[in-house]
């Protein structure tokens, strides 16, 4: 325990608040060298995991970000073709057999590394964010198995690539999809959800100093009854901070139900979607900014 206390302060001294648990998980994937798998819904802060522990471990953070249609030359590696060709060009003269010639044009000088590769093939440890895994296709998951499980890469031309160090694997999902049980099986798993007041008042607290304690509190409680709200998108830890910088900006350091139509300006930081915004009338916000 004295050691996840440790991260623990490690991590909000590099701006992340984070919970026993979480702060466990990641001390386990420290010691055991396994992928950290972190779900929840988008904006409760699973990006930024990665960002702190590269922080805390002062390691350089490699980011893949997933999406549909994701394949292995844009995640792993790619070969140099016009270099490749200018290279043909040159060897037309060369006496040496072809399979000599054709070894030269597929060696590693002529691959552009991709996340993935670059990963493993860095002399200190990296920290690789593959972010939004959901979002790729099923098919893009049978690709980051070999990787995850053997920290190598197979490419044909070239043969394995093994890892000259173990990169620190943070794995992200918004539960778009449902994973599957292989990626899920190599990996430690954490869920993360919308903070609680206190730990959204911390955060608060750390990224925006400037907003007052009772100010601070006023704009958590708000940003935590408009979660409980039915909306299409909930504000996540990023609408939060913005809106508190939001409110500041427009010299707003109180929330009341007098200032109700200045809140109203303020919206377009906490709320992203039209019809979410509908509902937000000046009769609502005042209710809202008394009860805080």
């Amino acid at each position: 325990m004295n050691e996840v206390l440790a991260l623990q302060l490690q991590l909000e001294g590099a701006g992340y608040v984070a919970e026993p648990a979480l702060a466990a998980a990641m001390l386990l994937m420290l010691e055991l060298g396994r992928p950290l798998l972190l779900e929840g819904d988008a904006g409760v802060g699973k990006t930024a995991v990665a960002n702190a522990l590269a922080t805390v471990r002062g390691a350089r953070l490699i980011r893949l970000q997933c999406y549909e249609g994701l394949d292995v030359h844009a995640a792993m590696y790619e070969w140099n073709y016009q270099r490749q060709l200018l290279a043909i060009k040159l060897l037309e003269h060369d006496d040496r057999p072809a399979d000599v010639k054709e070894h030269d044009i597929f060696s590693e000088r002529y691959l552009l590394k991709r996340p993935l590769l670059e990963a493993i093939s860095c002399a200190e440890p990296p920290v690789l964010l593959i972010d939004e895994v959901d979002r790729a296709d099923e098919a893009f998951e049978a690709f980051l198995l070999e990787l995850l499980s053997d920290y190598q890469i197979s490419i044909p031309e070239l043969g394995t690539v093994r890892a000259v160090t173990r990169p620190m694997v943070v794995i992200t999902s918004n539960g778009t999809r449902e994973l599957s049980d292989a990626l899920r099986r190599r990996c430690l798993y954490q869920y993360i959800d919308y903070p609680s007041f206190a730990k959204e008042l911390a955060i608060v607290e750390i990224k925006a100093p400037q907003a007052a304690d009772q100010f601070a509190r006023q704009v958590v409680e708000f940003v935590q009854s408009v979660r409980r709200m039915d909306l299409q998108k909930k504000p996540g830890i990023a609408e939060t901070l913005d809106w508190t910088a939001a409110l500041l900006r427009l010299g707003i350091s109180v929330l009341d139900d007098d200032g109700a139509e200045r809140i109203l300006d303020t919206l377009s930081a906490l709320i992203k979607t039209r019809d979410d915004r509908a509902g937000f009338t000046r009769a609502v916000v005042a209710r809202m900014a008394a009860a805080c």
